[in-house]
């Protein structure tokens, strides 16, 4: 090789050198975009999760509430299973006492991560007549 072509090859070693150069930044900024989806992904999913639980557990807690106080009559059953629902930041949208039998559905959450759920709660044993 002459010293033209040892000259010429480091020139072009040193051109591409230069057109990476800067390149590394770019694959961090990507990364870190993919990073930050995937963890706003999990964000989402576990406020979603959480509305789902929330639910659960008031509706839960609303028919136990008002299959406590079924003799007192529907209405001010249902009021009870709404006052425990808000307490667990909940609202109920259904509320039915049959006999000792209370059926609440409750909701939590807002827009696209809202929740519901439905709870039955009643005696433990057959209810009627034949009991």
């Amino acid at each position: 090789m002459s010293r033209n072509d040892v000259r010429s090859v480091r020139r072009a070693r040193r051109g591409r050198a230069r057109s990476d150069r800067g390149s590394a930044t770019v694959w961090v900024a990507m990364a870190l975009a993919a990073i930050g989806i995937v963890f706003g992904g999990l964000l989402t999913m576990s406020r979603a999760v959480e509305a789902r639980h929330r639910a659960g557990a008031a509706a839960d807690l609303a028919a136990l509430a008002a299959a406590d106080h079924w003799m007192e009559g529907g209405p001010v059953a249902c009021a009870l299973a709404k006052k425990v629902a808000r307490a667990q930041d909940a609202r109920v949208t259904r509320c039915a006492v049959h006999g000792q039998i209370s059926d609440v559905t409750a909701m939590s959450g807002t827009g696209p991560l809202e929740a519901r759920a439905r709870s039955r709660a009643g005696p433990a044993g057959p209810v009627g007549p034949r009991a």
